[in-house]
């Protein structure tokens, strides 16, 4: 399909490497459109899968990092959370946002999504595809292969959309026999930050501490969190996560582990921590002592080492 200038329509798409957004890379170059995928990491998710989808499929991929960006919206959504920590109007609003300003820098012709109509509760209804359109500027320029033909508008093309809606998917696995799609990833189960364990951390790591780095965000997926004033104490729940909390371990931190027995590494960090060091130790040694067997805690001891 060709542009006014006789060139081929260039469409830039949002691309999280599930089937969604394979379907529409594929949906789109059966119309002769050139597909750029983009995807986006930040401090909460990567782009692995989106990756591996990309070389599977033949698909033109770049990555985006917004950490900054994202984790603002993370800290202040102005639409809202799910059930976690989770801003979904406001990531997928920031996401287009982003994309709206590279197809302006870079001359593309469409803004495509996998996105289908019903499939996401909080950030694929009807009301909050329209609210993001608006919000983004791009009112009836979001083009949505998937679901084109239930959103009841004139499509930037004509022909080749198709009308899927709903959770069921269906629709979708018909399309990726048409297409010949033999590799997609199963329904992810959803973004860290609808963890509720995950989300806890976070919501504690923002109210008890002032700076927050990458290293501290890096750090809530591993181990057992506990906080002793502004001191936050880390427990490696095994050997690997020993291993991981040493070296993310930063200047300023403490290691504490058991001596010669098999046990759970703490990793000590905060704001005073010299002022709650004391205090700290003994919660850490305390927890270490709840995660060693009965018969080995009877002769604990334990090195600590600041970093």
């Amino acid at each position: 399909m060709k542009s006014q200038t006789g060139k081929n329509l260039r469409a830039l798409l949002l691309f999280s490497g599930g089937l969604d957004s394979i379907l529409a890379a594929k949906i789109l170059k059966r119309q002769g459109i050139d597909v750029s995928a983009l995807t986006f990491v930040s401090y909460f998710f990567d782009a692995e899968q989106a990756k591996k989808s990309a070389r599977e499929n033949n698909i033109k991929l770049r990555v985006e990092d917004f950490s900054g960006e994202h984790f603002k919206i993370v800290k202040k959504p102005r639409f809202g959370r799910g059930a976690g920590m989770n801003p979904c109007i406001d990531c997928h609003l920031l996401m287009l946002k982003q994309a709206k300003k590279i197809a302006g820098r870079e001359k593309f012709d469409i803004i495509a999504t996998g996105e289908v109509l019903g499939q996401r509760p909080m950030s694929q209804n009807a009301e909050a595809l329209k609210l993001i359109e608006r919000e983004a500027g791009l009112v009836g320029k979001i083009l949505r292969p998937l679901s084109e033909n239930v959103l009841h508008r004139r499509a930037k093309l004509s022909g080749g959309m198709y009308g899927i809606s709903g959770r069921s998917r269906k629709g979708q696995i018909a399309l990726a026999k048409k297409y010949k799609i033999k590799k997609y990833p199963s329904p992810a189960g959803g973004c860290i930050l609808t963890d509720k364990e995950y989300s806890q951390k976070l919501c504690d790591l923002l109210e008890k501490s002032g700076k927050i780095k990458s290293g501290d965000i890096t750090l809530l997926r591993l181990g057992r969190h506990f906080w002793r004033g502004k001191v936050k104490i880390i427990l490696g729940r095994n050997h690997a996560e020993n291993i991981a909390l040493k070296k993310l371990a930063e200047k300023g931190d403490l290691i504490i582990e058991p001596k010669d027995i098999p046990g759970p590494t703490a990793l000590v960090r905060g704001e005073k921590i010299e002022v709650f060091m004391e205090a700290a130790k003994d919660t850490a040694k305390e927890k270490i002592l709840q995660f060693i067997k009965k018969g080995d805690s009877k002769k604990f001891e334990f090195t600590a080492k600041k970093v």
